[in-house]
């Protein structure tokens, strides 16, 4: 294990520590009374430690909680209900009701604690971190904001995952630290959620550094000023400010443009694999989420092992990764054999050893050339986007049976492409369901289409009619939230789909 997962995961394990609670209750994840304040928060190091500490919940639960991983839950939610993934025979009866649009509340999948237990400590970082300057006279205001800029930043990332995948949630921005901070928390509407996602973005880019001037690692596996403006970016294109979304992946374009050894697209070859998720931190990846050999692999077991639950789709190979009819050797190398395996429908994308070094990629640069090229496609610039999609496909040596060619002027059409190419680009990466959701819900469900054709591919024939009846519904596009939730708050009032 290098030194900076040695200490990343030191750090981590002992914040995490003492952050662990005997509660059960969802948002009541924190360090006894008193230790917060009394003990903890004395020196920029602790500050850093705490940060190291978000980091690492990401990817490992704390000490005593048998929950699923944050990248599970990112997974599963990302991928369960789209296209790309089909149920093994081991799939848990949650898997396949979610798959057959058979959802209710009950359903272990739509726990959130989660991601909540990150934004709680993320939350602990905001509100005890400034205090610091009142022990440390070496903490200069630089570092700190720098510091509560990571804090922002992380927090919003889990906020993004939460709305997209239940739309309104409890929004907390205070921390749970003692006993007297616990409290029923209603539902706050995505709206108001996302508007201050935007405000809190801002705040982290003028906050966070350009470069840790450390590894190459530090600058990928923690928040750089180019991870903010991409997530902005994402944010943007989620709430259909097409301007704006296009403003901040300009700015991450630049910076590429002017460092492009530090961050830009790695050429098509057998190699991609390797260096992007196996090694990591390569000049391709904007932020990920930094796996620690010590740690078992998830993946391994939902999508590799005997016990797996989940491989990839019979129709992968018929329609994303289509072959070649002329020259049967030539493959995209982001398919067969790298992401799956089309002989056995392992699902390899995390690596299939275990523990695993795989690092989960929470955003590289090909998802700012493609969201770019999605916000110029609906604002009816589409020679532009086609422009980025062909130099795009052209550097990850595309083949030519996936090549379309839409007109300019087609919208739908070109929009399509880039949803087909996104496909390929981002497989198994939890990343398709919103995708496929954020192109649907334009224009108020302009294109529910989408949602409707993947329906007639994925669900069992005897059971498609009713799932398209659900899907006409847009309460149904997001999940319930759980009941046990529901009976824990008073006040959290559930999505109407499932009342």
């Amino acid at each position: 294990m290098s030194k900076m997962k040695k200490f990343i995961y030191g750090a981590g394990i002992i914040f995490l520590m003492l952050l662990d609670t005997s509660c059960n209750k969802w948002l009541d994840l924190s360090p006894q009374d008193g230790i917060t304040r009394q003990e903890y928060w004395k020196t920029k190091e602790d500050i850093k430690s705490a940060i190291i500490g978000c980091y690492s919940s990401l990817i490992a639960s704390p000490v005593g909680v048998t929950d699923r991983k944050v990248t599970e839950y990112l997974f599963t939610w990302g991928e369960i209900r789209a296209d790309m993934i089909s149920a093994s025979p081991l799939a848990t009866i949650d898997d396949k009701n979610i798959m057959e649009v058979n959802i209710v509340a009950s359903n272990g999948l739509t726990k959130w604690a989660a991601l909540y237990r990150t934004i709680n400590y993320c939350n602990t970082v905001l509100e005890y971190a400034p205090e610091v300057k009142n022990y440390d006279p070496t903490l200069t205001d630089e570092q700190l904001n720098a510091y509560m800029g990571e804090a922002l930043t992380l927090r919003s990332l889990m906020y993004f995952y939460l709305v997209r995948t239940f739309r309104d949630v409890p929004f907390k921005t205070t921390s749970t630290s003692k006993d007297t901070d616990l409290q029923e928390l209603g539902t706050t509407s995505a709206s108001v959620i996302l508007d201050q996602l935007v405000a809190d973005l801002k705040t982290a880019d003028l906050a966070v550094p350009v470069t840790y001037n450390s590894t190459i690692a530090t600058d990928k596996g923690r928040i750089t000023k180019v991870a903010v403006e991409t997530l902005l970016a994402d944010v943007y294109l989620w709430m259909e400010q097409y301007d704006n979304c296009i403003a901040e992946c300009n700015k991450v374009i630049a910076y590429s443009i002017a460092n492009p050894l530090k961050l830009s697209l790695i050429g098509g070859s057998n190699a991609w694999w390797t260096l992007v998720y196996y090694n990591g931190s390569s000049r391709e990846t904007i932020f990920e989420f930094a796996n620690m050999p010590s740690t078992d692999n998830g993946f391994n077991a939902i999508l590799v092992n005997s016990a797996k639950r989940f491989i990839a789709s019979p129709s992968l190979v018929e329609s994303v990764f289509i072959p070649d009819d002329m020259d049967l050797s030539n493959r995209d190398y982001r398919g067969d054999d790298v992401s799956f395996s089309s002989t056995s429908s392992t699902i390899t994308k995390f690596g299939v050893e275990n523990p695993s070094y795989v690092n989960w990629q929470a955003y590289r640069y090909s998802d700012v050339l493609l969201l770019k090229a999605e916000a110029l496609a609906v604002k009816d610039q589409g020679a532009e986007a086609l422009a980025i999609l062909s130099s795009f496909r052209t550097t990850r040596h595309a083949i030519s049976s996936t090549a379309q060619s839409p007109d300019p002027t087609d919208v739908a059409g070109i929009c399509d492409y880039i949803l087909a190419e996104r496909s390929r680009e981002f497989a198994f990466e939890g990343k398709r369901w919103y995708d496929l959701l954020r192109n649907a819900k334009r224009n108020n469900y302009e294109r529910l289409d989408i949602l409707l054709n993947m329906v007639s591919g994925t669900v069992p024939s005897t059971m498609q009619q009713t799932a398209m009846n659900k899907f006409k519904d847009v309460n149904s596009h997001y999940l319930p939230i759980n009941e046990a939730d529901i009976f824990a708050d008073t006040k959290l009032i559930q999505n109407p789909f499932y009342k």
